[in-house]
């Protein structure tokens, strides 16, 4: 009989020590989590600041050049759809198809 003693304090040794092991794993990965969440912030930081001095310039005006590329693209866009919808009901007209849905409308300069 002194054998099952001995066998069961022995388990009943290897619960603390299973326990212990799991509490410190478990604090590594959550400093793991703490140092990589601290990382995103601090990217997340630098991401926000280049996007509110890219703001602080295009207001400024020094940026000038580009928003007025940028509007001459949207009218050349504009201009090829218009375009494009015109092809398509030349094309329907000629070929009778009627079938389909008319095409939706432009959408009004307020991008």
């Amino acid at each position: 009989m002194p054998k099952k003693a001995v066998k069961e304090s022995r388990s009943s040794d290897n619960v603390p020590r299973q326990l212990i092991d799991s509490s410190i794993s478990l604090q590594d990965k959550t400093a793991e989590l703490l140092i990589a969440v601290n990382k995103l912030v601090k990217r997340m930081d630098d991401m926000v600041s280049v996007f509110e001095e890219a703001s602080k310039h295009i207001k400024s005006g020094l940026d000038e050049p580009i928003t007025k590329k940028l509007e001459e693209l949207l009218e050349q866009n504009r201009n090829i759809a218009r375009g494009l919808i015109l092809l398509e009901k030349y094309v329907r007209e000629k070929t009778g198809m009627t079938n389909f849905p008319p095409p939706k409308p432009l959408p009004r300069e307020g991008f």
